[in-house]
């Protein structure tokens, strides 16, 4: 009996990630709402609070699965570029970030646009698939930086992630401080390879 009802209860919360995943790739984490979430469940608003503790739970529970989709996304990328010097790998890893964004805009948005921060009590689920997606990133910033000591690697890796996110946000937001669309790659591939030494371009 208790099997059966933990069951039902996963698959309620599945088919309720589900809908919300979906619900925010149409309109954003604005348009997460319990009623509508409910009916399109097939269930009671109360038992959405059965399952999750309220509605950001779930849209971190989206969110989770969008880092994880993202990290699989920069792997496949570097996959098909093997034996590429570190810089030109964190090149391809950021390529592969503004076309995963671009293709996924309010999924993206969501990862970010939902306030988290570090003095909250995050999942451990939640910081493990952020921390596989920045350990993409630690690989070639340990290469092109062998003598720094690991936490000067971790902050580095924090660094050129936020400046590549930034370069990301600013253009496809057509943002005036930011760059045309068609620039977005140049400018990214000029602060790497600037950051590390290399040649730009």
């Amino acid at each position: 009996m208790a099997k059966a009802a933990e069951t039902r209860r996963k698959a309620l919360r599945d088919t309720l990630i589900d809908l919300a995943e979906a619900e925010i790739e149409a309109n954003g984490i604005a348009a997460i709402k319990a009623r509508p979430l409910a009916q399109a469940a097939g269930c009671s608003v109360g038992a959405i609070y059965n399952v999750f503790g309220d509605l950001e739970d779930i849209i971190i529970a989206v969110n989770g699965r969008t880092f994880r989709k993202l990290g699989q996304f920069v792997a496949a990328a570097l996959n098909e570029q093997v034996g590429l010097p570190p810089t030109e790998r964190l090149v391809v890893m950021s390529y592969a970030y503004l076309d995963y964004a671009a293709a996924h805009p309010r999924l993206w948005r969501a990862l970010f646009d939902l306030q988290m921060s570090t003095d909250m009590d995050v999942p451990d689920w939640y910081l493990e698939e952020l921390g596989r997606l920045f350990s993409y990133i630690d690989g070639p910033v340990q290469e092109c930086f062998p003598k720094m000591s690991a936490e000067e690697v971790t902050l580095m890796t924090r660094a050129l992630f936020s400046s590549i996110h930034g370069i990301v946000l600013l253009g496809l937001e057509n943002r005036i401080s930011g760059v045309p669309r068609d620039q977005i790659r140049n400018m990214i591939a000029l602060i790497l390879r600037s950051a590390t030494g290399n040649t730009p371009f």
